[in-house]
């Protein structure tokens, strides 16, 4: 009976329970409780306390009975949780409290030890600084897939095939396929090595550091931050607990490479539609109408472009919870983990289906070519034409401009005004031919045929470095 009791007693009571003579309300617990969404950071966790644990016997706080005694409750505690075999009870607000009440039934007294030296507040810093650090690794292997993807569809893509190039959605010069896949393989590099920024930011440990002021223990900070493999360990208590920096920076990261992927979206809902005709879509990643048999519709692109909102409200509105907090730790930063949970699913679900989408998509490079060698892609080149005879380029410019009108209002062919004009001669007009004008992108970093080969080795070698990094 007495066995009883007290199980009933360590159920119906929380961790914090001594200094209150009722309960709490249901309301409370209602609003206060995370773990419906914190219990992914269970790994993170048990992580962290079995490093905790080992410490405090370094530091005479535990036996070594005792220690071995959590270490195994904490072993079944997580076989439990693989298991989806563990109970959770009504004033578990969280999975870290929900461990170390489990870890008490199993070990007893010796369970009881183990939140010795520590505070939530260190304890959750720690537990979301080693979920995001883990996390950033899939997050940086998804941004590596899409750019692994796109570069081998710019190779494949070769000197032969090129698009229109635009400003303003407007036709302005012909570029290498190639060249346009790789400038979205640069953006995503900006992306990886922001992430990368995010993983270093995170790498140092919180543990040690109590509710806002450290120990009179002697507990030994260090000790615990070498087991977990953190270059560094906080240098003061308040700023510890309270430091989110790492999760707006996480969500900037994920905002940020979620606005290149609606990029990215917006121009395959684009290129897919009849009126530009560039790509179509594979069956795989692409959906119909409900009512309209004929429609193929791009669904991946115009999410991966709607969710880009949803990500900038999460760093907005998570910015807006950090500015007016006072030092050290206050329950506004229980906030943290939904949006950061949110932006990440997010941002990853998306990198796999786009991953998806563009290693499946067809290029109609026919209609590209078509689109590309309208004769007024080649205004510039006519321009830098007369650049080469002696002509001031404002003066050039104005020239080439003044037959480009002629042509659109006369309905006359440009081809024509040029060879009309006697400031040109064979040579400019050829330059009006198909194909001439992206050859003639030369510049380093520019769209041609000579740029985009080296701009290729670059991307290879860009991509080499990003792997080695993913396979430290």
């Amino acid at each position: 009976m007495a066995d009883e009791l007290e199980k009933v007693e360590r159920e119906t009571n929380t961790l914090w329970h001594g200094r209150f003579a009722e309960g709490p309300a249901e309301a409370l617990m209602n609003m206060t409780v995370s773990l419906p969404f914190d219990q992914r950071l269970a790994p993170d966790d048990l992580r962290g306390s079995r490093a905790h644990v080992n410490m405090l016997e370094f530091v005479g706080l535990l036996t070594s009975d005792e220690r071995v005694a959590i270490l195994d409750a904490l072993d079944v505690v997580e076989d439990e949780l693989k298991r989806r075999q563990f109970e959770f009870v009504a004033t578990d607000e969280d999975i870290h409290t929900a461990i170390e009440r489990r870890v008490t039934e199993i070990a007893g007294d010796a369970g009881a030890k183990l939140h010795t030296g520590r505070s939530r507040n260190d304890q959750v810093a720690l537990d979301l600084r080693l979920w995001v650090m883990r996390e950033t690794r899939t997050v940086v292997a998804r941004l590596h897939g899409l750019q692994t993807v796109l570069l081998r569809r710019a190779q494949e893509c070769g000197d032969d095939e090129y698009v229109p190039g635009y400003t303003h959605l407007q036709r302005a010069q012909p570029v290498l396929l190639a060249h346009h896949l790789l400038a979205h393989v640069w953006a995503l590099a900006r992306d990886v090595e922001r992430w990368q920024y995010v993983a270093k930011r995170c790498d140092v440990s919180p543990l040690g550091a109590g509710a806002l002021a450290g120990s009179s223990l002697p507990i030994d900070p260090d000790h615990v931050a070498e087991a977990l493999g953190f270059s560094y360990r906080f240098e003061n208590s308040l700023d510890a607990v309270s430091d989110r920096d790492f999760v707006a920076e996480a969500l900037f990261a994920a905002a940020l490479a979620q606005v290149h992927l609606s990029r990215l979206g917006e121009e395959i809902v684009l290129w897919s539609s009849d009126e530009f005709g560039f790509i179509r879509l594979s069956d795989e990643f692409s959906t119909g109408s409900s009512m309209l048999p004929q429609k193929k519709n791009p669904d991946v692109a115009e999410l991966a472009r709607g969710k880009a909102g949803r990500l900038i409200g999460n760093l907005t509105g998570f910015l807006a919870t950090l500015k007016g907090l006072p030092l050290s730790y206050n329950r506004d930063l229980q906030e943290d983990k939904e949006p950061l949970f949110d932006a990440v699913d997010t941002l990853t679900v998306t990198l796999l289906a786009l991953t998806g989408l563009m290693d499946t998509v067809e290029f109609e490079t026919n209609r590209m070519r078509a689109a590309a060698d309208a004769e007024t892609s080649s205004a510039t080149d006519l321009a830098e034409y007369l650049v080469t005879q002696g002509t001031p380029f404002r003066e050039a410019h104005a020239v080439v401009g003044a037959l480009v009108r002629q042509s659109l209002e006369r309905h006359i062919p440009l081809g024509e005004l040029i060879a009309a004009e006697p400031r040109f001669d064979e040579d400019a007009l050829a330059l009006l031919a198909p194909g001439v004008a992206v050859k003639r992108r030369s510049s380093p970093g520019g769209g041609g045929p000579e740029p985009v080969a080296v701009q290729m080795q670059a991307a290879c070698d860009l991509l080499s470095g990003e792997q080695e990094w993913l396979d430290q």
